[in-house]
């Protein structure tokens, strides 16, 4: 179908790649927890937007480049986990604060899920860039895509479209899920200070794992 062969293999592993815990699904549920639904699907739009990019770019040969320019992917590899790095920074220094103000009264907003906490972040733009700075990204779309395309069909472009519109599809009906999540989490977040300090210094923690992860990754 449109040169795209074994299918219900493709579909298989999508769900596996789709569920693997990542900086842009923990991001977002971040987002949604703190800030609510809407906001939620602006992070998750910068992760759709970043993933079209990178599903572009590898079907253009942009992985083969950076598999063989050393240079570049090492550039793209340390911004991207310089990013994550910087993240973590200002997650777990929020983290600090909360513990600090533990003990506030409980009617009192908590600064880490009031609505207008951090108007400044652009949770759209945060999560393009994470999406966008991960070499490692491109070099495992092209390598996962390249399988289910039939090397004998006249358009293979057609066949990425195929592809990336599955992945895309399933991507929005995971992260609808975890927007929604974050919701009901953020009601929790209110209720306990200790949660939520808890929770942000874990997603700091992890942050902080992906960035020094993606550095340490090879090409």
């Amino acid at each position: 179908m449109l040169g795209v062969i074994d299918l219900p293999t493709y579909l298989a592993g999508l769900v596996l790649i789709i569920l693997l815990p990542g900086p842009n699904s923990l991001y977002v549920l971040s987002v949604a927890a703190r800030k609510g639904t809407r906001t939620g699907y602006k992070a998750a739009a910068g992760v759709f937007t970043g993933d079209a990019i990178l599903m572009t770019l590898a079907a253009l040969g942009a992985a083969s480049l950076l598999q063989t320019t050393p240079v570049l992917f090492m550039i793209v590899k340390y911004a991207g986990a310089g990013y994550l790095a910087w993240m973590a920074y200002g997650m777990l220094r929020s983290a600090l604060a909360m513990w600090r103000a533990r003990h506030q009264a409980a009617e009192e907003p908590d600064p880490a899920v009031a609505p207008d906490a951090g108007a400044s972040e652009h949770p759209y733009r945060r999560a393009l860039i994470i999406s966008l700075f991960n070499p490692k990204a491109i070099l495992f779309l092209i390598s996962f895509f390249v399988q289910f395309v039939d090397p004998s069909y006249a358009y293979p472009a057609l066949s990425f479209l195929v592809l990336g519109t599955l992945l895309q599809l399933g991507s929005f009906l995971y992260l609808t899920t975890l927007i929604f999540s974050g919701t009901r989490l953020a009601a929790a977040f209110r209720r306990r200070k200790r949660l939520s300090a808890g929770a942000t210094t874990a997603a700091g923690a992890l942050f902080l794992g992906f960035a020094v992860k993606l550095s340490l990754a090879g090409a």
